[in-house]
């Protein structure tokens, strides 16, 4: 409790230091001071450090922002600004008058922006200070104003969001003035960020009022009174209560910002950005120093969708997340940008669209095209679903339909959904197993008939009299016949053509695909390419052609199953079709042919934890921690939100897969009541050592309940933690071969930073280490009864309960 007590007062003192020194080192600004807008022109009022000043910036040709950006940086970020939605001229001025007021006059000397004070008192004069915050003051320094309390769409280390505050982002990332996304604390405790209009000059119904906000994208779903935001000088940005504890951490990176800047932004395209720019602006590797990105929430803001309005891109557009892990948002085939230097703002169809009189404008003149992996998810607008039909029955009930510009297929189950006009919420998820079908004219044409000017006379005739013969033709019955009978031979060749580059099928009521063992035989090119090896099974690389399309895949062929098991493997089969979360790998399908058991996942390209951890180089703290939440919030699903509660039985790194993403993906789940009982546990050429095997199912043969994966998740945490294996024969140190020892160990002995001595990231982060060593604790009680559920666990990791301290001996019941 000492210990605990003097850290908690350090941090404070750390916290509140670099404040009181500022207040005392403030360069005051008298009354009477003014700056003018000028071109080429620096003049700004600088804090005593003169890491930052305030004063006037040219964002557009001769037009000014009055900003407060960092000074010693070349790239001058702002921070704040007063007039982002209406830029002055040359000649402006920003005054302190001699009567307290703050004014902002363009160059004619009409008022453009006030600040409103806060007190009673009057304005004696005015400061930048080192914190970044510029504030009006009256004689007894009390703060009558301050830039801290009215933030635009940045925050820096120190500055504190109450309840009721928000970050509204620019519109574009060079024009400051409202854009269409807010970052709110709300009066309930709440975190969320949310999109709060459309786009002007928007041809879906142009901008929203300021009251009408969508549902938020993200959201903390934090409850309570008197809480903050603050980011900490430790780098954390952190929800805390009165008491200063902390209730969720917002985003986990932890850079000290004395040796560095740093920022946090929600930027003009809806996701809010923690940025470290080193405070040495020196040249490393032949490159200058630049702002990089630390941390972001939401994590994929194309799956953060909303329940109405334009989505994420607006209109008739989709998502992808790109490399750089910020996403893009393109238009579908047939459309194009509103405004081609405003990607978010939608996007227009090119073509005269399907006519509903059945005239030139019959479905014939359309054509579909497929995008695979992509989808509007089912609060875009839709007005028909159809349940377990095929591909090609999807494709030709939109195609038929005049309303349906768009349908979405999932391969899984046969649904088709028929989306109406505009699209919204699109997005490309490779977690989706199927594809959207868009309606496009086949010759591309962006006139209608009305569209002829002057000089297009003759080519109106000859349509007119085209439009003539197709309607005479139509009204013969030898046309409709021979029509209908090259309709019914065309359906006929594209459902073949279907099944043949479709070999999977559906099993009713399961989103799984059964395979023949000849099938995937073929797609692994006769199990050629081995990915991995373990007690019970083995696992290939193999490629299934879908369409024009390769899709890599994970076939794992299991051995040792236990013998007549058909119903038992397809109700197993059933159950682990039915699950769908982020954290988990994908099963795709499966093949159930005489002996043959073989099981088809989703193919995640970075492999393994046990790889991405122990045989390369060490993964950054963040990525670790990262790695840690994936894996409980999978878990948390298995246990609790999934249809059917699944044990795992067999949490270890070698079952944590990562995806593109180097995303916590578990794999294997469902599969333990498959297998001989000897194959669910793994023996250890270590006497003595557990392992990841919770004590009451290795050694006092109880019943499995979801404390055994509690149990094995502690193990894990560790790994994470210290970026080394449970065991490590050759440790130099005996006391440091079993990890769980070890950590415990340290715990015991208050020394828990030599654990991560090695890791200047985690050192620098050492009070989240010392969490996350105490949950691990918690953990791996040997009685599972002391042990916390997942649930817990992952509210503890992320901050939202705080972890009480471990009970004397984890061992203690042995």
């Amino acid at each position: 409790m000492g210990f605990a007590s003097a850290f908690y007062l350090c941090l404070i003192l750390v916290f509140l230091l670099p404040v009181s020194v500022v207040a005392q080192t403030s360069q005051n600004i008298t009354l009477g001071s003014s700056l003018t807008a000028a071109l080429n022109q620096n003049d700004s009022w600088k804090s005593p450090s003169g890491d930052f000043a305030f004063g006037f910036q040219e964002v557009e040709a001769g037009m000014f922002l009055l900003a407060i950006w960092f000074e010693k940086i070349p790239e001058k970020t702002i921070i704040w600004s007063a007039n982002g939605g209406n830029l002055v001229q040359q000649g402006s001025r920003i005054q302190l008058t001699t009567d307290g007021q703050f004014r902002l006059n363009d160059e004619q000397g009409k008022q453009v922006w006030v600040a409103r004070l806060a007190g009673t008192g009057s304005v004696s004069y005015a400061a930048m200070l080192d914190t970044g915050n510029f504030v009006l003051a009256s004689q007894d320094s009390t703060n009558l104003w301050e830039s801290f309390n009215l933030p635009t769409d940045t925050i820096v280390p120190t500055q504190v969001l109450k309840q009721g505050s928000s970050l509204i982002a620019r519109y574009a990332e060079t024009n400051y003035s409202r854009g269409r996304f807010t970052f709110e604390l709300q009066s309930d405790g709440n975190i969320v960020i949310f999109s709060t209009i459309l786009p002007p000059n928007s041809v879906n119904g142009g901008p929203k009022k300021s009251t009408e906000n969508d549902p938020p994208y993200y959201s903390t779903y934090t409850v309570g009174s008197d809480l903050q935001v603050i980011f900490n000088q430790s780098g954390s940005i952190d929800l805390e209560a009165k008491s200063r504890s902390i209730l969720r951490n917002i985003v986990p990176s932890r850079v000290s910002a004395s040796n560095s800047y740093q920022r946090a932004i929600l930027e003009y395209d809806g996701v809010f950005r923690q940025y470290v720019y080193p405070k040495n602006n020196s040249v490393a590797a032949g490159r200058p120093m630049a702002w990089s990105l630390l941390s972001y929430v939401p994590e994929n803001i194309c799956k953060n969708i909303t329940s109405g309005g334009s989505g994420i891109c607006g209109y008739n557009s989709y998502c992808i997340i790109g490399n750089d892990q910020r996403h893009k948002c393109l238009c579908l085939p047939g459309y194009s940008y509103l405004d081609p230097d405003d990607e978010l703002n939608g996007c227009k169809q090119d073509f005269a669209s399907q006519s509903c009189d059945g005239g030139h404008d019959a479905a014939d003149l359309f054509d579909l095209q497929d995008m695979m992996n992509v989808d509007f998810v089912n609060l875009a607008p839709e007005y028909d679903y159809y349940a377990e039909v095929t591909e090609d029955w999807c494709r030709q009930v939109c195609l038929s339909d005049c309303f349906c510009p768009l349908a979405v297929f999932r391969s899984g189950d046969g649904g088709c959904w028929k989306k109406k006009f505009p699209l919204s919420n699109g997005r490309i998820d490779t977690d989706f197993v199927g594809k959207s079908f868009v309606k496009i004219r086949k010759d591309y044409s962006t006139k209608t008939p009305s569209d002829e000017g002057p000089g297009k006379g003759s080519k109106k005739k000859n349509k007119s009299t085209l439009n003539l013969i197709l309607t005479m033709l139509l009204s013969s019955s030898a046309f409709l016949n021979l029509s209908l009978l090259i309709a019914t031979l065309w359906a006929v060749h594209r459902k073949r053509r279907v099944i043949l580059v479709q070999p999977s099928r559906a099993i009713q009521g399961m989103s799984l695909q059964s395979f023949t063992y000849k099938e995937l035989e073929e797609a692994t090119n006769k199990f050629d390419e081995e990915l991995g090896k373990g007690a019970c099974s083995t696992v290939y690389k193999g490629v299934l052609d879908i369409g024009n399309n390769k899709n890599l895949i994970a076939v794992k062929r299991l051995d040792n199953m236990v013998k007549d098991n058909d119903k038992e493997f397809q109700a197993e089969m059933s159950a682990i079709g039915k699950t769908n979360h982020k954290n988990l790998v994908q099963l795709l399908g499966f093949c159930n042919e005489g002996h043959h058991r073989l099981l088809v996942y989703e193919y995640m390209s970075n492999g393994s934890l046990a790889s991405y951890l122990f045989e390369n180089s060490r993964p950054s703290w963040y990525k670790r921690t990262e790695i840690a939440f994936g894996t409980a919030r999978g878990l948390v699903y298995l246990h609790e939100e999934c249809s059917n509660q699944i044990i795992h039985c067999d949490i270890k790194p070698q079952n944590i897969l990562l995806d593109d993403s180097f995303t916590a993906r578990i794999s294997d789940f469902g599969l333990a009541k498959l297998l001989e009982k000897n194959q669910t546990r793994t023996l250890t050429e270590i006497r003595g050592t557990r392992g990841y095997v919770a004590p009451e199912w290795w050694f006092r043969n109880k019943p499995v309940t979801v404390k055994v994966d509690v149990y094995s998740f502690g193990i894990l945490l560790l790994e994470l933690i210290c970026c080394r294996r449970s065991f490590e024969q050759d440790a130099e140190d005996e006391n440091q071969k079993i990890l769980a020892n070890w950590a415990y160990d340290c715990y015991e002995e208050g020394r828990m930073p030599l654990l991560v001595q090695e890791d200047e990231e985690a050192m620098e982060d050492i009070k989240r280490v010392e969490q996350f060593v105490m949950i691990a604790i918690w953990c791996i009680q040997d009685d599972p009864l002391l042990r916390p559920t997942m649930k817990i666990v992952l509210q503890m990791l992320e901050g939202a309960l705080e972890v009480p301290y471990p009970p004397i001996n984890p061992h203690s019941s042995v």
